[in-house]
């Protein structure tokens, strides 16, 4: 990197290359809080919940970093959660061979897809994105190897690394707490690399960033790829957990809950998505009993937290830290 291409990407966003301390407390006190819930709050709904935090954080490398909307980020978790499921059950692949297996499907669809819709840019990248994924539903109805509208059910377990049973409900949620920390971890260390930073210079100003030597396209690609890589790892780890694979997950609703789910938290924020992933979660959780109200009852409460929140949740919360201190 050149003189002149450091001062701009220092100039271009703020510098975050290093851990903050709040950050790091943040994560100490987010990790402690995960560690403990499992012994007061039902285990599965925890780990649908951080099935989705970890979908949402990978939606947020792409958008909040890239500024690349995608309608279409839910072809990732459901396919990945076919490759999974499929190769758990059919192959008998061991559940840790699945979830890799179910991520790399992810991946390569991410290369694909990427390669192909990165060169269109605001909502004409958006529009490709959801025809893809379009594209891969319907594949997914038809497909005789998905179960069409049954999807792929009773997905072994399996027991990890030979040690862990994942039949147990507490075995199973310290080691989806284990993926998805990791994959927080990862990704945290993608966006405070120098890599993010030129990522954060191409979103404020691509020409810009061109003319520094940067290539743009290949830069977007692998933040693609990437992001691609944690939803199918996310989608992959939460079919072993329902032990199902299922059209719900590739359906275009999903892409749509995850923008909401990272809206909701704070787009472009570090621990936003997994706030907003929680808070759809919940929601969807308790007004279940409500039926076919439910999506009203979240549009409105969306709508108002939208008008309240105009940074999200965890960006009000880090903006009223900055003016406190």
């Amino acid at each position: 990197m050149t003189a002149t291409a450091n001062e701009y990407v220092g100039s271009a966003v703020p510098a975050m290359t290093g851990v903050s301390i709040h950050q790091l407390v943040a994560f100490v006190v987010m990790t402690a809080a995960l560690v403990a819930a499992p012994f007061f709050v039902y285990p599965v709904f925890l780990m649908k919940a951080l099935c989705f935090a970890l979908f949402a954080c990978a939606f947020n490398l792409l958008i909040g970093y890239v500024g690349l909307l995608s309608f279409g980020h839910a072809v990732f978790l459901g396919a990945a959660g076919y490759g999974a499921a499929h190769s758990a059950k059919i192959w008998g692949f061991p559940p840790e061979l699945a979830i890799s297996f179910g991520t790399a499907v992810a991946a390569a669809l991410g290369v694909v897809i990427g390669a192909l819709a990165i060169r269109s840019k605001g909502i004409y990248f958006a529009n490709i994105t959801l025809a893809f994924a379009q594209m891969v539903y319907f594949f997914s109805l038809q497909a005789s190897f998905t179960g069409g509208e049954d999807g792929i059910q009773s997905v072994p377990r399996g027991t990890l690394l030979g040690v862990l049973d994942l039949r147990e409900t507490l075995t199973l949620y310290f080691v989806v707490l284990a993926i998805f920390l990791v994959g927080f971890l990862l990704i945290y260390r993608a966006i405070h690399s120098p890599f993010g930073q030129v990522l954060k210079a191409i979103r404020e100003n691509e020409p810009r960033a061109i003319s520094l030597g940067y290539r743009a396209e290949q830069y977007k690609l692998l933040a693609f790829v990437l992001s691609a890589t944690f939803a199918g790892l996310a989608g992959a780890t939460k079919a072993l957990v329902f032990q199902l694979a299922s059209l719900t997950d590739v359906h275009w609703t999903m892409s749509g809950e995850v923008v909401l789910m990272t809206l909701l938290g704070g787009l472009g924020t570090v621990f936003g998505p997994v706030v907003g992933a929680f808070i759809v979660v919940t929601l969807e959780n308790y007004l279940a009993q409500l039926g076919a109200w439910v999506t009203v009852v979240q549009g409105a409460i969306f709508v108002v937290c939208v008008l309240t929140f105009r940074r999200g949740v965890i960006g009000e919360l880090g903006n009223l830290l900055r003016k406190a201190l």
